[in-house]
């Protein structure tokens, strides 16, 4: 509905109230097009619908990828948002991420916590929630700007500008996009991982993201120590999820099955056979085992059958059972195909390089079975993305017969190699890295999974740096508050960024001309008027 149209609407309503003379229509048509969605609800089906579209576009071509970064902070999403469309004019193809390692290191009441799902799972819902209030206050912000500029035109009679204000209303982009939420291992079993998935879903995410981890033994996908669940119990936790999607109405919710199975060695369970060759079968024929003569077994030993013979899976102290070495690719395709096969919308292979040879090869693999498989990747901050890209270019070099006798492969981390033809390859390919990877690793979304973690503990450095150095107050002015000027950077007006103008506004409409508004001539955000 247009702008003229929403006024039209309030005016009749207000009409038939006769003690509803101080409501002006054209303020309340303003407050609903500044709160759209009224609901984390509203904003799940609307983001699932983005995300859907989105997919397909994808299929239809890959460079259609989409991006996403981190965020640990209301603050910190709705400041992404606002970059992306100055600079890009358009939030589209662009999400954002919440990482359950950045609440666990950065939003636990039991202080900095590893990635271990040892936080408070409702601590989750809450950034969900936290940062489409961000997200809608954005939206508040700018829409604000847009009526005042109208109410400008207006009083100088410039009716061109009027027009082309109202039809940047009527065509305005919100700062409401999907958001991938992380549930790591769902936290308990399948029922709590659906109560959780419930709280995700009310708080507004439209996608949620589940690894094949236990839930108990949890750890960080980029870490040792990993123990990954048969299938059946992976599978039973993706059907939670599901189920809350259906229930609250949010149909085409999406799922990302998350499998750690390329790093993890170690499984819990035994899984259950129902018959030779089943999911079951397929699970524990991965298991690292030695036969055993049946006169020979020993106390407490746990055997196995495998065509008619007793097998011994190796077993540790901590109670964990062993898997073959080498068997890490084939458990994480078999993995993927099974998680598509029983209601997953998208994959998460943990890597530990950025590899898209090995990548693409495993995506290859799934496709042969799910010709429409795509990945969401962790372009992670865990990879020494320099030191990678650098070696892999080197041993493409080597491979190709090229002359690498001026580089030594185990310090190609140093700045003396900075500006050589080595290094120079090595920064395009990480240039081209996402792109590259849509296309020939089937990756639909690419996300940073830490940036803000990394930014903010870079930035801070420098300040302080400079602040307590010799360089005192102007290590900030010089610092931050000039680029922030020069740069256009919308919260040095940190007021006007926090809600001033809104609430003026809005005392305004409730008060008329005895509103006391903050916004007047001894404001000090007048000074960064130009």
């Amino acid at each position: 509905m247009g702008y003229q149209q929403e006024i039209a609407k309030a005016g009749d309503l207000i009409g038939g109230q006769a003690s509803w003379d101080g409501i002006a229509p054209e303020s309340v048509a303003r407050m609903r097009l500044q709160n759209r969605f009224h609901t984390g609800l509203d904003i799940a089906r609307y983001t699932a619908g983005i995300m859907r579209r989105d997919m397909a576009a994808y299929d239809a071509d890959p460079a259609n990828y989409t991006q996403s970064l981190g965020c640990w902070h209301g603050f910190i999403g709705q400041q992404k948002l606002i970059s992306i469309k100055k600079h890009f004019g358009t939030t589209k193809g662009r999400y954002l991420y919440l990482s359950g390692w950045m609440v666990a290191a950065l939003r636990s009441e039991f202080g900095p916590l590893p990635d271990q799902s040892m936080h408070e799972k409702t601590s989750v819902p809450a950034l969900i929630e936290e940062l489409y209030t961000f997200l809608k206050q954005a939206d508040a912000r700018e829409l604000g700007g847009l009526f005042r500029d109208l109410d400008k035109a207006r009083d100088t009679g410039n009716a061109v500008e009027v027009q082309r204000i109202q039809q940047a209303i009527d065509a305005y982009e919100t700062h409401v996009v999907p958001i991938i939420a992380d549930i790591d291992a769902g936290f308990g079993n399948a029922e709590a991982t659906y109560l959780l998935a419930k709280k995700f879903i009310e708080a507004g995410a439209c996608c949620i993201q589940i690894e094949n981890q236990v839930s108990d033994e949890k750890q960080c996908g980029h870490q040792d120590g990993k123990v990954t669940v048969p299938h059946e119990d992976f599978l039973a936790k993706i059907r939670a999820v599901r189920y809350a999607f259906l229930e609250l109405g949010v149909d085409d919710g999406v799922i990302v099955a998350r499998t750690d199975s390329l790093g993890a060695g170690l499984t819990k369970q035994i899984a259950y056979v129902r018959e030779k060759g089943d999911i079951g079968d397929q699970y524990n024929s991965f298991l690292d085992v030695e036969e055993v003569d049946p006169t020979a077994v020993g106390h407490g030993d746990v055997l196995i059958s495998r065509d008619g013979k007793l097998a011994r899976p190796k077993r540790l102290p901590s109670n964990l059972y062993q898997f073959r070495p080498g068997t890490g690719e084939d458990r994480c395709v078999l993995d993927c195909i099974t998680a598509l096969q029983n209601g997953a919308d998208l994959l998460w292979i943990e890597t530990e390089k950025p590899h898209i040879g090995q990548i693409g090869g495993m995506v290859r693999r799934i496709r042969e079975v799910i010709p429409n498989a795509k990945l969401v990747y962790n372009n992670s901050p865990s990879f020494n993305w320099t030191l990678n890209f650098r070696q892999q270019v080197f041993d493409a070099w080597t491979e190709a017969g090229r002359d690498v006798s001026a580089y030594d492969r185990t310090k190609l981390m140093s700045v003396d190699y900075d500006a050589t033809e080595l290094a120079a390859e090595a920064d395009e390919r990480i240039r081209t890295f996402q792109k590259d990877a849509a296309a020939q690793a089937g990756i639909f979304h690419h996300l940073i999974t830490l940036p803000t973690y990394h930014t903010a503990a870079l930035s801070t450095d420098n300040l302080a740096k400079e602040y307590f150095g010799d360089q005192g107050m102007l290590g900030y002015v010089k610092g931050v508050q000039r680029q922030e000027i020069r740069q256009g950077i919308a919260c040095v007006k940190h007021q006007n960024m926090a809600g001033s103008d809104i609430g003026d506004d809005h005392k305004e409409y409730f008060a008329g001309e005895a509103a006391l508004k903050a916004g007047g001539a001894h404001n000090t955000m007048n000074q960064f008027a130009a």
